[in-house]
């Protein structure tokens, strides 16, 4: 029979976000498509350049495959149980194949090892390896070391150790094997600094069932047991893969630039660690068990929030990098034609104001859920709230990190609201030392504005911005953070607007991106419905005693996950695809708390933050 050569089979990278699966280890993750090709994978961290580069352009620009060389009839896949272990299984005429992918769970460098299983018959496999350093524009030189295949260019060097037999070929390294039922093969890229020597070699199967194992041991950990046990425990892994070990720093993403509408320039670097995400984190992290983890990432965030008030950002890098700056990769044609491909994320100096209110919020849980006290904490917090005494009367760029003028953001206020609420709580219910009176008419005084100019009047709602008309989906946390109590007609008011202007096939658009209105955005028009909106709606649903509904949004929002239980940040309904960065932690994580909001018990994250302690 004639075959196609290897690197014209399965050649395309996936049409859809949702045709991926994550794989990770303690500092990186790599995303693996259904054809068998590891398409993204950044090294040695999630904020480094990319060694697999494809996922934003075509195979020149990095990527890994293996996969069969005759047509693929079906593919199914799957984690192994509560691992992120990921199996694809393809089938062809001629037998079934299983891949298995995975990145060890240690200390060290990080490793990225397939495995390639015969099931049933025997099957011609391609093997097809091009790397592409600096984000999909360098290519390394290849040799053999002490019988050793490495890649080396400028700092970074991957070695390939395998039983596969493999040659170089127009600048990548190929091979052709067959895999019989009850054969295996092996493969182990390692990446390394290119002026070190050869890191020792890693036992593949070995690593396998300690990944495995490890994995199962860190799931048994979580005690959430509910009805949505399964989703929980998927998307808590989710966080743990997107954690930078080193630091407990969890980056919103691993990816940068995937679209939030197909073809346009709505498009982001995710690979950093956001303020915004503290108190959802935690909650998701100690409700589920992980007290070490929530311990970490509130270590992370005092060492971030650390320093002049003043300079305070919304994003840090993975070990608390300030300097994020943005460019475009214009040697990338982007995801599905999507550009423009960005590194960096020029809002990392925006003023946005919420984020003093959820370090606020974040501190407070952690102190009411147990977490231990840290004197150095609070002192902290103190210094950050004389600060924003100063500021919050100030226009900021909001929640949604417009890239236009700076506004009077309605929620900004609202959680600068949260910021001195939290700091009274800590005064009279944790016995810290603080001018409490002064922090109240504070808080007074913010309240009473937001009221009078965040509300309007005549259309009975919440506004984005004071004095205007339009409205956006934070609006949906009035309530859920405490500004008001959930039987407050106002919040009733401002849902049923969310429903009649922001609602697309029942999910939640962040705002109307397609109005006049909104041409502060600094942006063209379109996106898809924001998951973590969505999940918002549900937990209001559930304050305003609309159980019912809550669930039934919950789990049509369960049923967006792709295969492997996995989301990104949007969505859109028309077209019936997964948009935005993927994995996208903040979905995951309000899918956690969702739950717990949901699930009969005492531990429900929305009635805690809007301070019902029973």
């Amino acid at each position: 029979m004639t075959r196609p050569p290897v690197d014209e089979s399965s050649a395309e990278t996936p049409g859809r976000i949702e045709d991926y699966a994550i794989i990770g280890d303690s500092q990186t993750a790599a995303l693996v498509g259904r054809n068998g090709s590891i398409d993204w994978l950044c090294l040695p961290r999630f904020d480094s350049e990319a060694a697999f580069a494809a996922l934003l352009g075509n195979r020149d620009h990095g990527r890994w495959l293996i996969a069969p060389r005759d047509r693929v009839r079906s593919v199914r896949r799957r984690y192994r149980q509560d691992s992120l272990v990921l199996e694809t299984e393809m089938t062809t005429a001629q037998g079934v194949v299983r891949i298995v992918d995975f990145m060890p769970i240690r200390d060290g460098l990080p490793n990225l090892i397939r495995v390639v299983e015969g099931l049933v018959g025997q099957v011609a496999m391609g093997f097809d390896l091009v790397v592409r350093f600096d984000t999909g524009r360098v290519t390394p030189w290849v040799r053999r070391r002490e019988g050793t295949l490495t890649l080396t260019a400028g700092p970074d060097a991957l070695c390939l150790r395998s039983d596969i037999a493999v040659h170089g070929k127009d600048l990548s390294t190929v091979g052709h094997f067959d895999i019989a039922a009850g054969q295996r093969r092996v493969a182990a890229l390692t990446w390394f600094p290119s002026h070190q020597p050869l890191p020792p070699s890693v036992d593949p199967l070995a690593a396998l069932a300690e990944t495995d194992q490890w994995w199962r041991s860190w799931s048994s950990r979580c005690t959430y047991d509910g009805p949505w046990k399964e989703a929980v425990g998927s998307s808590l892994r989710v966080l743990k893969a997107l954690t930078f070990g080193p630091t407990g720093g969890i980056v919103a993403a691993p990816t940068t630039s995937l679209p939030e509408k197909i073809g346009g320039m709505r498009n982001w670097d995710y690979r950093y660690c956001w303020l915004r995400d503290a108190t959802l984190t935690l909650y998701a992290l100690m409700l589920g068990g992980y007290v070490e983890e929530a311990e970490a990432w509130r270590e992370w965030l005092l060492r971030a929030a650390a320093g002049d008030p003043s300079r305070l950002q919304i994003m840090y890098g993975v070990a608390g990098e300030r300097r994020l700056e943005e460019h475009e990769a214009h040697w990338l044609p982007g995801f599905a034609e999507s550009r423009p491909v960005r590194i960096g994320n020029a809002a990392y100096g925006q003023l946005q104001l919420d984020v003093f209110g959820e370090i606020s919020d974040a501190l407070h849980q952690a102190r009411r859920l147990g977490i231990a006290a840290d004197p150095w904490a609070w002192s902290l917090e103190k210094t950050l709230l004389e600060f924003l005494e100063t500021r919050w009367r100030q226009p900021d760029h909001g929640i949604w990190e417009v890239r236009g003028p700076k506004q009077h953001f309605t929620h900004s206020k609202i959680m600068a609201w949260v910021a001195f609420d939290r700091a009274i709580k800590a005064v009279d219910n944790f016995g810290l030392k603080g001018p409490s009176d002064r922090w109240r008419a504070i808080r007074s005084e913010i309240h009473s504005q937001v009221c009078a100019q965040g509300y309007d009047q005549k259309g009975k709602t919440f506004t984005q911005t004071y004095g205007a008309t339009a409205m956006d989906a934070s609006l949906l946390l009035v309530s859920l953070v405490g500004f008001l109590p959930p039987d407050d007609p106002r919040v009733a008011a401002t849902v049923e607007a969310v429903e009649r202007q922001l609602l697309h096939d029942g999910f939640v658009r962040r705002y109307l991106t397609d109005d006049d209105q909104t041409a502060a955005d600094g942006m063209p028009p379109g996106e898809g419905v924001f998951l973590p909106c969505s999940f918002w709606l549900a937990d209001v649903y559930e304050q305003l005693g609309r159980h019912d509904d809550a669930v039934r949004l919950f789990e049509r929002l369960l049923n967006l996950r792709n295969d492997v239980g996995l989301l990104s940040e949007q969505y859109d309904p028309q077209a019936n695809r997964l948009l935005g960065n993927f994995p996208q932690a903040f979905s995951h994580l309000s899918l956690v708390n969702t739950a717990y909001n949901l699930t009969a018990g005492r531990q429900r994250p929305a009635r805690h933050r809007a301070g019902e302690e029973s």
